[in-house]
């Protein structure tokens, strides 16, 4: 079969994560219109079956990362990082480009007033940038063509076809799911011959735990404004999965048919870090209001995600300036935080 990783780099907003979901068909990404709202690498697996006279079966691993831009905190180097890692282990990348937001564009230096390229400052400059050095295919991606006039789609294409020499050049609309079926269709023909990646059936490599945590950040991102989202982060503290053999159904009182059955419930706490005492009075709100709204919506999204009931208790705690803490942020990855799981685990059981 045909396998291979695909990392999709684009600026911020551009649709990544938007995209990743509708491939997968699942919430694999959480997505909001504030920017950098992806922290680490995600991985969005597609299994597609082989179709006759096409193409073979093959498993395409999406690679979700944050978006390109320059770094101010450790927090923004880290998230860089990502990027670069997932650029040196890929087989294809695909650059994402917002079709309804207009390139900074400039003309170019001992050229024809006609030649025009992008702004040096810019964070599109940022992210072709880092396509020329690359040595692999490189598929140009322009998203949310849904949101422009056809007759402006022809230019952009000319545009940004010039700035770099694209395996091939597709026009999508991630929230349409419009245009998927052709890309995945051109995908196949540039993955190597490879056993799967990962097992069939399995939609991302993340824990739900992680999910979890996402979740309640993505409630936080959309219910809070200016600096208190990019100042905030959701740990898990304790996850409590249903008992072996929870009945699923209550009977009734005597007398009387047993009642709706009832799923069994997943206990979480998850604390969420904030940098100043401000901001956790405006996490908090009055009288509690606005984190009981956070937490009251992403219960319901976590419920969908687990297929059980679930008890969120939410606490603020202030960790002043912790995006430029290397220890609090190793802390946040959540491939770390299975492995002090694993090692708490054993200690325990040594005891």
């Amino acid at each position: 079969m045909r396998c291979g990783l695909v990392s999709i780099l684009g600026r911020p907003n551009a649709g990544k994560s938007t995209l990743v979901n509708a491939l997968t068909g699942e919430k694999v990404a959480i997505v909001t219109s504030k920017p950098q709202t992806t922290r680490t690498r995600i991985h969005g697996i597609v299994d597609v079956p082989a179709r006759k006279g096409q193409h073979p079966a093959a498993q395409i691993v999406f690679v979700d990362t944050p978006g390109v831009h320059k770094p101010s905190t450790l927090l923004d180097k880290r998230m860089m990082q990502v990027v670069y890692d997932a650029l040196e282990s890929r087989d294809v990348v695909m650059v994402i480009v917002d079709a309804s937001r207009r390139l900074e564009l400039e003309p170019a230096a001992g050229s024809a007033p006609s030649k025009r390229v992008l702004k040096e400052t810019s964070e599109d400059a940022f992210v072709f940038e880092l396509v020329r050095k690359l040595d692999c295919p490189v598929f140009l991606l322009i998203n949310k063509v849904d949101l422009v006039p056809r007759e402006q789609l022809l230019p952009m294409i000319t545009e940004l076809s010039a700035l770099h020499p694209f395996k091939e050049v597709l026009l999508i609309s991630a929230r349409k799911r419009d245009g998927l079926e052709p890309l995945l269709d051109k995908l196949i023909a540039y993955l190597p011959q490879r056993d799967r990646l990962f097992p069939k059936d399995q939609f991302t490599d993340q824990p739900e735990r992680f999910l979890a945590a996402e979740l309640i950040r993505e409630r936080i991102l959309m219910e809070t404004g200016e600096e208190v989202p990019y100042a905030s982060a959701v740990v898990i503290e304790q996850w409590e999965e249903p008992r072996a053999g929870t009945k699923a159904a209550r009977a009734g009182k005597s007398g009387t048919a047993a009642t709706e059955p009832k799923l069994p419930l997943t206990r979480i706490a998850a604390a969420i870090y904030c940098e100043r005492e401000g901001q956790k009075a405006i996490l908090i709100g009055k009288g509690g209001a606005k984190l009981k709204a956070i937490g009251s919506s992403a219960r319901k999204e976590i419920e969908e995600l687990l297929g059980t009931r679930v008890f969120l208790q939410l606490h603020i705690i202030v960790e002043p300036n912790w995006r430029e803490q290397r220890g609090f942020l190793d802390t946040l990855d959540w491939r770390r935080q299975l492995e002090d799981l694993a090692r708490k685990h054993e200690s325990e059981t040594d005891l």
